[in-house]
């Protein structure tokens, strides 16, 4: 008993890659796998990885300067280049500070925050953007393998049908004309079969571009909660980048505006010299605005301009993300709307109509080709109902997934 579980044991444990690898891959593996793979999301963490490293150095008073030389040294005459003849000679060493005031280094430590929340943002903007384009590309793969099932099955029948009328002309109840349509009607569903097979591999191959994997099956789409207006706008991406814009333009703007008060420089220094006192000497060094309204005050001016140009922008966002959340909500209920009329109007009477050409058929009223035009149109208009379907996915998911999380929108 126990090698015969042992046994079962190895067997399960050698099973489970090829167990794995025939599962379907679900839309919440598919948008993990892409997040893990996308360089553009690590281009973006790198980023804030950087702007973070930059706004701890911020708040920190620049370093100080050590400044080493020789005062009055003799260039001509019998002393000359000696440090050690002359009472004015003197060898220094001294140690220079650039101060900033706790104000301006509160306002350097703002200005780089802000450009953090900046780049914050963006990684999260290149996460939702992976998303979104990792979920259509899965519902375009999705679709495009239910539109090639469609196509197989009605290839399928046209075989059938062709054997069938074959074998009836053998017995002399069909005719060569039956016979003709059928075979050309073969190779029609054959071409189409082709077709809807490359669109598959062509939709698996955009898919894999994000997930890295070809997937050999796809799980059905899973309904995705879409955001209110409120929130879609004031979590769509691009309104999100230009408040944080914003705020790194209304921060630089008070950046400049602390210029106008002139950063001193402290200075202390030692002076040796031979045989006689050494010195020591201290200082300050003021930089004088001569024009502060012709370069601070203009400087701060085009920050302040910049600020402006950011609000302009934002409003322009706004507007934008509101168009494109009511087109997308108008579409996807439109949509819908369509879907079901298209399934009570068209649909059903294409099952029916099928159901009664196979009925006349069998009991040998209506020829074989008219079942075949039934089950060719039934599937015809099951193409254009995963069409719309699939439009009413994408609209879906563009309402679901487009927005930011709420750990980086504000």
């Amino acid at each position: 008993m126990p090698l015969s579980f042992l046994r079962a044991a190895l067997l399960l444990a050698a099973s489970l890659p090829f167990m794995a690898a025939a599962a379907p891959l679900s839309l919440d593996t598919a948008l993990q796998l892409a997040v893990e793979r996308s360089e553009a999301a690590r281009a973006a963490s790198a980023g804030v990885l950087s702007a973070t490293e930059a706004a701890r150095t911020a708040s920190q008073l620049p370093d100080p300067v050590l400044r080493v030389g020789v005062d009055n040294l003799p260039f001509t005459g019998p002393d000359r280049f000696s440090t050690t003849r002359d009472s004015m000679t003197m060898k220094r060493i001294g140690i220079s500070q650039e101060w900033l005031s706790a104000d301006k280094r509160a306002v350097r430590e703002a200005a780089a925050n802000a450009a953090t929340a900046r780049e914050t943002t963006m990684a999260g903007v290149s996460i939702a953007a992976t998303r979104l384009q990792t979920a259509l590309a899965y519902a375009d793969a999705f679709y495009a393998g239910q539109m090639l099932t469609l196509t197989t099955l009605m290839e399928h029948h046209a075989q059938e049908e062709l054997e069938a009328s074959r074998s009836r002309l053998s017995s002399a109840a069909g005719s060569s004309q039956e016979v003709l349509s059928l075979t050309g009607a073969r190779g029609s569903s054959e071409d189409e079969s082709a077709d809807a097979r490359q669109q598959q591999n062509a939709a698996r191959l955009a898919l894999q571009r994000w997930v890295g994997v070809m997937p050999e099956a796809l799980a059905p789409i899973p309904a995705e909660p879409p955001f209110s207006e409120e929130a879609y706008v004031a979590r769509h991406p691009s309104v999100v980048a230009m408040q944080r814009e914003m705020g790194v333009a209304t921060q630089a703007a008070a950046l400049a505006g602390t210029n106008r008060k002139p950063n001193w420089t402290w200075e202390v220094a030692y002076g040796q010299r031979t045989g006689y006192s050494d010195m020591v000497s201290f200082g300050v060094s003021i930089p004088l605005q001569v024009s502060p309204g012709e370069r601070q005050d203009r400087e701060t001016a085009s920050k302040l301009a910049l600020v402006d140009k950011a609000e302009a922008e934002l409003a322009e966002a706004r507007r934008a993300a509101t168009a494109e959340y009511l087109t997308l909500r108008s579409d996807a209920g439109r949509l819908q709307q369509r879907i079901e009329r298209y399934r009570a109007s068209v649909v059903i009477p294409a099952a029916q109509r099928t159901a009664a050409a196979t009925a006349a058929y069998r009991s040998n009223q209506a020829p074989l080709a008219t079942l075949f035009e039934a089950r060719h149109a039934e599937v015809e208009v099951q193409r254009k109902l995963l069409t719309l379907q699939r439009e009413l996915a994408r609209s879906q998911l563009q309402l679901a997934f487009r927005p930011l999380s709420a750990e980086v929108a504000p």
